[in-house]
C-alpha cells in the first residue's frame, strides 16, 4: 500500500514539474511564408538556456563583445551556438570585426547566405581547438589541430604569437575554455 502511495506521489510530482516547465531556454521566432501563414521555428539546445550563476562561455564572451558582432552573426548563421557552449575546454581564436572587414569585398555577405551554411561552419570550425592554453603556453607549439580537421601553424615573433598567420591581440578566460582575440580570419587551406 505504501509503495502505491509513494509511486502515485512521484507520478503527481512529475506531472506538476513537467507542467511548470518554462520556455526560458528556447528562442522562438515566427516566420511568414509566401502563403501568408506564420510558421513557428524554435532554436533549441544548451546555447539558449540562460542562467545567472555560471561563468560565461566562449559564446557568451563573443556575444558580449562589441568587437565581435560579425563573428557572432556568422556563428548564428552557421547554427554553431550549441557547439560553443559545450563543456570543452575550447580555445576559440576570435577574429575581430576589422579582421572580417579585411576580407575581399562581399566575402562575409556571401558566407552569411543560407546556401553557404556548411562552408561558413567549416571556416568557423577552423578557429576552434580543443584545450585551454594561454598565449605563453601556445609558444611551445609548432602546429595546432583545429576542429575543421586541419592544422594551423603556430609562430612566435618576440612576444607576439601567431596562429595560422593571425596575431593574438588578447585573451579572455571562459567557463568552458579561452577566447584568444585575433587580428585576421584564419582561412582553411581548401
Amino acid at each position: 500500500m505504501k509503495t502505491r502511495i509513494y509511486l502515485l506521489l512521484v507520478f503527481c510530482a512529475m506531472l506538476v514539474l513537467s507542467s511548470c516547465k518554462s520556455d526560458q531556454g528556447n528562442e522562438k521566432t515566427s516566420i511568414t511564408e509566401n502563403t501568408g501563414t506564420a510558421v513557428n521555428t524554435e532554436r533549441q539546445g544548451q546555447a539558449f538556456i540562460k542562467d545567472d550563476e555560471s561563468r560565461p562561455t566562449v559564446l557568451d564572451i563573443a556575444i558580449g563583445s562589441e568587437d565581435h558582432t560579425t563573428l557572432v552573426a556568422a556563428v548564428q548563421a552557421a547554427e554553431l551556438e550549441n557547439a560553443l557552449v559545450n563543456a570543452g575546454p575550447l580555445m576559440v581564436f576570435a577574429p575581430t570585426n576589422e579582421a572580417f572587414a579585411a576580407l575581399p569585398e562581399g566575402t562575409v555577405e556571401d558566407l552569411l547566405k543560407p546556401e553557404n551554411k556548411q562552408k561558413l561552419a567549416y571556416i568557423l570550425k577552423h578557429h576552434v581547438t580543443p584545450g585551454k592554453y594561454d598565449k605563453e603556453f601556445l609558444k611551445k607549439f609548432k602546429k595546432l589541430g583545429q576542429a575543421s580537421d586541419q592544422s594551423v601553424e603556430v609562430t612566435v615573433e618576440g612576444e607576439d604569437v601567431y596562429i595560422g598567420g593571425s596575431r593574438i591581440l588578447g585573451s579572455v578566460e571562459a567557463g568552458n575554455g579561452i577566447v584568444h582575440v585575433v587580428d585576421k580570419v584564419i582561412l582553411p587551406e581548401n
